[in-house]
This record gives C-alpha cells, structure tokens and sequence, in this order.
C-alpha cells in the first residue's frame, strides 16, 4: 500500500473545502491520503474498512512474534496439554 504522492497528497485546505472528496478517494484508492499543511505532513485519512484491515493485520503479527518468543524461551505445550488446559477432548 505505497503512497501516490501525485495523488495522495493533499493540503489540508482541499480538505476543509471538500471532505467527501477526500474520504472517497481513500476509500476508492484503498491508501491513506496524507494531509499537509505549509508543505508539511500533518494527518492521514484513511477508510475505516482498510484501517481496521490494517489493524488486524497488526495484532495477528504481534501474536506470532509473542508465540515465537515463548518458543524460544521454551514456553510451550503440547497439542495435548493444550487441549487439557482448554478442557478440549
């Protein structure tokens, strides 16, 4: 999701002019748009279906990182214990 500078910049007054205009082409262009103010970064907008995407994708990553340092640190369970500790059959 790699920005478009030629289009997914734009100065914060085009959002104050129009902000639908800006919501829509986030949420058609599927990235976020960065919004400038005096030539410098100042907020993104981004659609609520791609953030939450991203967040998920976020957590997922932080969980696998988690379980590959308990691995490492030799925290571990067979399937079996696992099962145990859920009450699973």
């Amino acid at each position: 999701m790699g920005t478009k500078f030629s289009e997914d910049v734009i100065p914060l007054t085009d959002l104050k002019v129009n902000p639908g205009r800006v919501v829509k082409h986030a949420a058609d262009a599927h990235r976020p748009v960065l919004l400038t103010s005096r030539g410098r970064g100042v907020a993104v907008v981004q659609s609520m279906r791609d953030y939450e995407t991203a967040e998920e994708e976020r957590a997922f990553m932080r969980a696998v990182v988690a379980g590959l340092a308990d691995l490492e640190a030799g925290r571990e369970l067979s399937l079996a214990q696992a099962k145990a500790r859920l009450g699973l059959k």
